[in-house]
């Protein structure tokens, strides 16, 4: 039966309760809505929104993250980082660990060492970024061909992604090359880039751990993550050293990286000295710094444990709690402090209320060119 807008009317006058009836329902319907909305949001005083096709990212400032997907059953996954465990457990596998590695050469040493390492490898995702040039097509074919029979195996990892660079990059690949002064802040800058791009694309919800790991270090102990995360700091250095035959033909051991330092008063004058654009890089004579290296610290019958606070790091072997990354703390591209790339992440990890510590006595060895 159909009414006209008059007849509606003189009922609603006549019946006064069927307007009540309405207005209550459209307000039940409000509330609902908005209750809904704001118990979504209500952990934190500011949120994010973010749609896009497929799905609804909300965000908050402490670091609760909830997924809504546009699923045919409504399913919702929630992640609450504030409750994300990076805790150690020597005897167990404590948190998800991304491994992450800028390759321009494929190491066969890098990833039979890779496999040896005792956590589990269902809690670990690797990832790789290669340059685009004809080096870096020859590293990920290789590694490509290492990952296929690797991921056939039951020592499997849990996910793996391998990237190609959307920037150029240098053609200097031999070793004394790539560690002249000249090419330093270009170079590094590249690879500040490069090591952005992967941790961005990489790092999950679940990820509790990254470890940065060169593609030329080709020796560690096999229990490298749970001796490391045992210290429980939020950024942890290794030593990296090298093996070669002295003179005599024996076996020997030198120090290899020295980005793992503490600031000197002579670095801080040097910085101050500088131009905005200007970059201090350690390990050069040009730039003398006498910052205490930690690669100068190692002690052969000292406690492996034993740690010391740093101002710099390299890349070599770093782990770094992902709550550090995710507060902000990358890798810069730029100038910061005169710093760039890990020595910068180093830096602007402490700027964020971080401690840096290094490991003298914990070695890992870089491949001997």
């Amino acid at each position: 039966m159909l009414f006209s807008r008059n007849q509606v009317i003189r009922n609603i006058r006549r019946k006064p309760l069927i307007l009540v009836g309405l207005v209550s329902l459209v307000a039940l319907v409000y509330l609902a809505f908005v209750g809904t909305t704001l118990a979504a949001g209500q952990r934190s005083t500011k949120k994010y929104s973010y749609s896009k096709k497929g799905g609804l990212w909300l965000g908050s400032k402490n670091k609760d993250l909830v997924i809504l997907h546009n699923l045919p059953d409504n399913h919702i996954l929630h992640y609450d980082l504030n409750k994300l465990a990076a805790t150690a457990d020597v005897l167990g596998n404590e948190g998800e660990v991304l491994i992450l590695t800028p390759m321009t050469k494929f190491l066969p040493e890098y990833w039979a060492n890779l496999n040896k390492l005792s956590y589990d490898h269902s809690m670990i995702s690797l990832g790789f970024i290669f340059p685009r040039n004809a080096e870096g097509d020859q590293a990920l074919k290789l590694l490509e061909q290492a990952v296929k029979e690797t991921q056939a195996t039951k020592g499997r990892f849990k996910k793996i992604t391998m990237l190609r660079q959307d920037t150029d990059a240098l053609d200097l690949q031999l070793e004394k090359e790539r560690h002249a002064l000249k090419v330093q802040k270009e170079r590094r800058a590249m690879m500040a880039v490069a090591r952005n791009s992967l941790l961005f694309t990489t790092i999950s919800p679940k990820t509790s751990w990254v470890l940065w790991l060169d593609a030329d270090i080709v020796e560690t102990p096999p229990t490298l993550l749970h001796d490391m995360m045992a210290h429980k700091k939020p950024v942890l250095s290794a030593n990296v050293y090298q093996r070669y035959l002295d003179e005599n033909g024996a076996p020997a051991i030198r120090p290899y990286d020295f980005n793992n330092w503490i600031e000197s008063e002579d670095g801080l004058k040097i910085a101050e000295g500088m131009n905005d654009d200007e970059i201090i890089v350690e390990g050069y004579h040009e730039l003398a710094t006498y910052r205490p290296l930690m690669a100068h610290h190692y002690d052969d019958k000292g406690d492996k444990n034993a740690e010391m606070p740093l101002d710099g790091v390299g890349g070599g072997a770093v782990l770094v709690n992902a709550d550090v990354h995710r507060d902000g703390a990358m890798f810069p591209p730029f100038p910061f402090y005169h710093l760039i790339e890990t020595e910068g992440f180093a830096k602007m990890a402490k700027r964020l209320g971080y401690e840096v510590v290094g490991l003298p006595n914990y070695l890992v060895y870089h491949y001997n060119e």
